[in-house]
């Protein structure tokens, strides 16, 4: 009798428990009034969304430079041109390495450098074309690809060792 009574207790707490998380991730947000939060099934244009069309536009990008990788890839990657490029590859002294960007998307984005010796400020234009810049390995180096105003789209970039 008591071997049921505790299966019973431990049914009741299984099925509260089970309530409780379901309340707990379906709980009223304002979701369907007037007023409150919508979600539709068209894809939002904000600069947060990771939607078909920035996929594609990525895939592109890093097709773009894939035609023009020579040696060996250090380092690569593709960001959201609004969110730049911030990295510090770990780079050899004295050695050469070549960094290809390309921007797929509207306005333009700054290339810079520190220490700046590493390697020569330059404008990134968001119209696919890639750009290449020659990078001097002298201890750490960090990379900053910064939008400009009004800047949109994706940037792809990779480090090769010459």
């Amino acid at each position: 009798m008591t071997y049921m009574n505790l299966r019973a207790w431990l049914a009741g707490c299984a099925v509260t428990a089970s309530a409780i998380l379901l309340t707990s991730c379906t709980s009223d947000n304002g979701e369907g009034k007037a007023g409150g939060p919508s979600h539709s099934a068209i894809p939002s244009n904000s600069a947060t969304t990771t939607g078909p069309s920035e996929q594609k536009v990525t895939q592109q990008a890093q097709a773009a430079l894939s035609a023009v990788h020579s040696g060996r890839m250090v380092e690569a990657g593709a960001e959201r041109v609004t969110d730049g490029i911030h990295t510090e590859p770990n780079l050899s002294k004295a050695k050469t390495y070549k960094l290809n960007l390309v921007c797929i998307g509207t306005g333009n984005a700054q290339l810079s450098f520190i220490p700046a010796s590493a390697g020569q400020k330059t404008t990134v234009p968001c119209d696919q074309s890639v750009v290449q810049q020659r990078i001097t390995g002298s201890g750490p180096v960090r990379i900053n690809v910064d939008a400009g105003k009004g800047a949109t789209g994706m940037i792809a970039w990779q480090i090769d060792s010459v």
